[in-house]
């Protein structure tokens, strides 16, 4: 997942490391200590505006170079300066050891070495015992190694969309569509990343309709930044969005009653499927979930991976549309 360095977060990080000295830095030596252009450090710069921070003009007697700055008030309150002493929770605790062991698309990048040391620095400045309980608290979790997408060759696309979400910019998109197996144009509002199972996706407002759609990152051809600026919805929640969803596909509001056996039924009720759902246990053991979601593929999917454990009673058009699927596998076997 090294492509990831395409959003350039490691470089903005950086990048205030030199605008924090005294002197500030020059765009020759920003270019040169980042090893990128000075186009690409006019970007960069551009992304520290978005995000507030108070980047100002430098002048040194002598030196006839622009040069760039962190505002000085602001740099003060930045925490680079050595801490005598941290105490934790034991709640904090778990808490960083959870963050650190998060399974996300960032593992093996830039990003995720980064956060390693700054675990390792924390070891340093912190009491010797605490030092130890945190080695021993995140020693409790596991990563768990998932098979995750490859974004070889889209690190010029993340970081146009990284740029394009911060500073609010209208896009074309051209968007490779697997369930209509066609690749079209349109123009987007680029809204917020996302991840799942692995993957990068983003949300996005489709301009024609005014629709918030999920497209894969990975299924961006091309993306071009208009001039013309969009304002963000007010009323876009993108967690309950996705809380919406049984899955990731975005579909009309639906309705189902499924049947489990009796086999199933404990790991049917230990888990919440839907933000609206709801279990009746029936004398057998065996349970009924009703959930009301959306993704009709999705929850077609979901049920036949129970095999005979699982029957759709509800609603009808589903139900044979199962039917019809078991039917096909049939004479695959």
């Amino acid at each position: 997942m090294s492509s990831m360095r395409g959003i350039n977060l490691i470089k903005l990080m950086k990048l205030l490391d030199l605008l924090s000295r005294p002197a500030g830095a020059s765009y020759d030596e920003m270019a040169e200590e980042l090893n990128i252009t000075k186009r690409s450090v006019y970007r960069l710069l551009e992304v520290l505006d978005a995000l507030g921070f108070p980047v100002i003009d430098e002048k040194i007697k002598g030196d006839p170079r622009k040069r760039k700055k962190l505002l000085e008030d602001f740099r003060k309150k930045l925490p680079n300066m050595t801490v005598p002493e941290i105490t934790f929770t034991n709640s904090e605790l778990f808490a960083l050891a959870l963050l650190k062991n998060e399974d996300s698309v960032l593992r093996g990048t830039e990003l995720d070495q980064a956060l390693e040391q700054v675990f390792s620095r924390l070891e340093i400045i912190m009491p010797e015992n605490l030092a130890v309980k945190l080695k021993k608290v995140r020693s409790l979790f596991v990563r768990k190694i998932t098979v995750g997408k490859t974004y070889a060759g889209q690190e010029k696309i993340i970081e146009q969309l990284f740029r394009a979400i911060l500073a609010t910019r209208r896009c074309t998109l051209t968007y490779h569509s697997f369930s209509a197996d066609t690749v079209k144009s349109y123009q987007a509002d680029p809204l917020q990343f996302f991840e799942h199972n692995g993957g990068l996706y983003l949300f996005a407002r489709v301009v024609k309709y005014g629709d918030i759609r999920i497209l894969a990152i990975e299924r961006i051809k091309k993306i071009e930044t208009e001039l013309e600026s969009f304002d963000y919805p007010e009323n876009f929640d993108s967690q309950s969005y996705l809380e919406s969803a049984f899955g990731l596909t975005m579909d009309d509001e639906i309705e189902v009653k499924i049947l489990f056996s009796a086999d199933q039924a404990r790991y049917i009720k230990e888990r919440k499927w839907a933000v609206q759902q709801k279990l009746a246990i029936r004398p057998d053991g065996s349970v009924i979930l009703w959930m009301r979601t959306s993704g009709w593929y999705d929850v077609k999917r979901w049920v036949l991976s129970f095999g005979s454990d699982a029957e759709i009673l509800e609603p009808p058009e589903l139900r044979e549309g199962i039917k019809r699927e078991i039917m096909e596998m049939g004479k695959l076997y």
